[in-house]
């Protein structure tokens, strides 16, 4: 687990006896601290703070980083008093004094585990003989067995903005008549003059839905991609979102196997058109594995159909009528298609990518297969090249020879980490973050292990659990990774050189911890207010909760913006494999709203904000 940024409150609880770092239950003058039993109904444990002393040089280890340990409420630090019985105290700050400086190291191959260690001399953190009272806190010379020299740091509890709802309760009285008084729900509803905001959920179109009045559309999942990146693929019976005449809104597309690509228009004003329209008949050979997506691919601002079918790469472009040409002969390209002609391509294996890897404007074909990384560059002419006899790197593949990497645990992207304009590969494994630069030549080069996080040695189980995204959290320009792990959210910050910096915890919220899991939710990031930086957007249990990014890598406390397409009956009881949900803008008035696919039909809510600017 990294180690949480200065703003996020923590309880330090010790491993070997699951107790929790504190004051003696009968505080003393010398600010003794103990590990000690917090029970229900008593005082809380204290809560800290780690606030680094000066941001760590590039290349330095994370255990070279010092922090002040401050207690939360009191604002004293953890002391090392060097008595002779070792003891450490909490005691008032002194700024400078390296005493109060410790070092947070991970212990190896123990994810979420570490050592807290005194700049001074080095030694760390340990439990005194236990006796009858609290087991002191004292420092010793450091012993990779001992257990209870580790320490684990728990996130406080989110504090989340929202407002109770209040409902009519029956009150029975003793001459057996009855009132009903107002009293609190367990139901939420967004705080008056919550930042951002949406509109209340309202069904605008009863067509595309789960249920049988509806159309009867089943669903495999939430059709998104992983990693965020354009060029993801929709299969059979999938619903999504996409701008099919290039007009900046987006409009529903539902892939139907006796019609092919359907739509309704988006009119404008949040809603959409009543009759469906086809937009691309289904190919003579459709196949129920076929992929499909609508994406601009040429840059000349009208989207195409995109299928990966079972003969290869198939593109249609659009007509003046706004339909689609119908793919009939051979694909534009004999390849990535899951046909044993087409490269045996299988979706539960081999990821691909529709991404402009070049810069030139262009949508480029990207593929891991077994062997390795394959791509086919656009030309001017919109025409695909083929594929070379070998790939271009032999790594980032699904056999054991190109790194065994796996589709459900090991995510991978295509992203400008150093800013020249051209894609990298990046890839979270099992061992951490490891990247392939691109060169001006188009070369990709051997790949560099440059993190310890974000893989399935510290937790991040699979990809659908912990979500991961490359995207810029700030104006800087480079790209940052920011994932939801079994904690919290992590951000490691892009160093522009195809490195990141050392990961933190920057928002005890929409983590495992927190209760937020892929069976009953969805995280995306998405730009609410209009400010140019993503925020976090999770579909909870009581509706849409969203974190506004602060524009410096923070995110603010989440905030309930919608009372609706929760998992919870009073939200909406909507339910991640039969009810998909997006972020879209479908009125072209530049702000992201929230739609999604359930039983009766399509819901929107409007997006409210509004940015005002003063020259």
């Amino acid at each position: 687990m990294p180690v949480p940024t200065k703003e996020l409150k923590l309880e330090i609880v010790n491993a070997a006896t699951g107790k929790t770092l504190g004051t003696k239950a009968a505080p003393s003058a010398d600010g003794a601290l103990v590990v000690r039993d917090f029970p229900h109904g008593g005082p809380n444990p204290e809560q800290w703070q780690l606030t680094p002393v000066q941001a760590a040089q590039g290349g330095q280890a994370q255990d070279d980083q010092a922090y002040v340990i401050r207690n939360a409420v009191n604002g004293k630090v953890l002391d090392n008093p060097a008595a002779a019985d070792r003891g450490v105290r909490q005691w008032d700050a002194t700024t400078g004094k390296k005493s109060q400086q410790w070092h947070v190291v991970p212990v190896e191959g123990e994810a979420g585990l570490y050592f807290i260690e005194g700049t001074t001399d080095g030694a760390v953190l340990d439990l005194a003989d236990p006796g009858p009272d609290d087991t002191r806190i004292v420092l010793r010379e450091y012993d990779d067995s001992a257990e209870s020299q580790r320490w684990r740091f728990v996130p406080a509890e989110p504090e989340r903005t929202s407002d109770p709802v209040l409902r009519w309760a029956p009150l029975d009285h003793w001459n057996s008549r009855r009132s009903w008084p107002l009293a609190l729900s367990t139901a939420l509803r967004p705080a008056p003059g919550a930042t951002p905001s949406f509109s209340d959920m309202l069904l605008v179109l009863p067509q595309f839905g789960s249920d049988q009045d509806a159309g009867g559309w089943k669903s495999d999942g939430a059709n998104r991609s992983p990693s965020g990146q354009p060029g993801w693929w929709a299969g059979r019976d999938a619903r999504f979102l996409a701008d099919t005449t290039g007009a900046g809104r987006a409009d529903i597309v539902g892939l139907k196997p006796t019609k092919g690509a359907v739509t309704s228009s988006s009119r404008g004003d949040g809603t959409f058109d009543d009759n469906e329209r086809v937009l691309h008949q289904p190919p003579p050979s459709r196949n129920p594995a076929d992929l499909w997506t609508i994406v601009d691919t040429t840059g000349n601002g009208k989207p195409d159909v995109v299928v990966l079918s079972t003969a290869g790469l198939r593109v249609s472009r659009q007509d003046e009528d706004g339909t689609f040409a119908p793919a009939g002969g051979e694909p534009v390209l004999k390849a990535f298609g899951h046909g044993q002609q087409a490269g045996g391509w299988l979706t539960d294996k081999h990821p691909r990518f529709l991404t402009d890897t070049t810069g030139d404007g262009r949508l480029d074909i990207v593929g891991c297969h077994d062997d390795g990384v394959w791509v086919s560059l656009q030309d001017e002419e919109g025409e695909f090249a083929p594929i070379t006899d070998e790939p271009v790197l032999r790594a980032f593949g699904h056999d054991e020879k190109a790194g065994g990497w796996l589709a459900d645990k090991h995510p991978r992207f295509l992203a400008d980490t150093t800013g020249d304009g051209r894609l990298d590969i990046v890839g979270c494994h099992d061992d951490g973050v490891w990247v392939s630069l691109q060169d001006e030549d188009g070369t990709f080069a051997e790949p560099l292990y440059v993190l310890d996080e974000f893989g399935t040695d510290q937790g991040w189980s699979t990809v659908e659990e912990h979500p991961r995204f490359l995207v810029q959290t700030t104006g800087d320009g480079a790209v940052d990774i920011v994932g939801f792990g079994p904690q919290d959210v992590v951000v490691s910050r892009g160093r522009g050189d195809g490195t990141f910096e050392l990961p933190k915890l920057v928002l005890n919220d929409f983590g495992l911890a927190q209760g937020w899991t892929s069976k009953k939710h969805l995280r995306f990031l998405a730009d609410v207010t209009g400010d140019g930086n993503p925020d976090i957007v999770g579909f909870g249990d009581e509706g849409v909760w969203v974190s506004h990014n602060r524009g410096d890598g923070q995110f603010e406390q989440a905030q309930l913006v919608c009372r609706g397409f929760g998992y919870n009956e009073d939200a909406g009881a909507w339910r991640v494999d039969r009810h998909p949900r997006f972020l879209a803008d479908i009125t072209g008035d530049g702000r992201v709203d929230i739609v999604g696919f359930g039983g009766p039909g399509v819901y929107v809510a409007r997006n409210l904000f509004r940015r005002f600017r003063t020259r």
